[in-house]
């Protein structure tokens, strides 16, 4: 399979009107938040639904850390991974996500019935535990917020688009489901795969 964009181009800066987050003056506030674009081809005979999923694995693992004034989180702080979105049942004859159709702005507690291809499912990303504390944001975030990287962060963060064809129509996941969850449930049913990453970063001084 191949996956491009129309969007960004592979390993190089997402542009900001696909990321949560936005460099406002000398500070950080909410961005656009639309979903880029994505196009797929060559997949696999037997392909029954699609797998999206949206990941950084550069989020700094020292939260205090995050935002703080004075401080700079090093590049090589140890990482964790981050979910940005999780979409599974992408019917086997969809081949285009258009910009903004899924994300179009940053909604408060987090969207509850987020838009996407027709019989697909959009599980939690990882802003749901982020904003757990936060009264004004808490709630179950669910289908596509893009980047917010820290701006005191140094490292510039890598956003992975993976795309799997399943042979199954759908997966066996809960509810509210995760990328863990997803990860575990196509476990056995991938006939392929295929990622494309864009990066991103708050901070003037990192470039790339």
């Amino acid at each position: 399979m191949r996956l491009t964009s129309d969007s960004f181009q592979h390993r190089e800066r997402l542009p900001g009107e696909f990321a949560a987050g936005v460099r406002t003056g000398d500070g950080a506030g909410f961005g656009p938040n639309r979903n880029p674009h994505l196009r797929w081809d060559d997949v696999p005979a037997g392909t029954k639904s699609f797998a999206l999923l949206l990941i950084d694995p550069d989020v700094p693992t020292v939260p205090e850390m995050v935002g703080k004034p004075g401080v700079e989180i090093p590049v090589d702080q140890p990482r964790c991974d981050f979910t940005h979105w999780a979409m599974v049942d992408i019917p086997a004859d969809v081949r285009e996500i258009a910009a903004g159709s899924c994300s179009d702005g940053v909604v408060p507690h987090g969207k509850q019935q987020p838009n996407g291809p027709a019989g697909s499912r959009q599980g939690l990303n990882d802003y749901t535990g982020w904003f757990a504390g936060d009264p004004a944001m808490r709630g179950d975030w669910q289908g596509y917020d893009g980047p917010f990287p820290p701006p005191n962060d140094l490292r510039l963060h890598r956003y992975f688009f993976r795309l799997f064809a399943l042979d199954v129509e759908r997966l066996d996941l809960p509810s509210r489901f995760t990328s863990a969850d997803v990860l575990r449930a196509l476990h056995g049913h991938v006939l392929g795969e295929t990622a494309v990453y864009a990066t991103y970063s708050l901070n003037p001084g990192v470039k790339g």
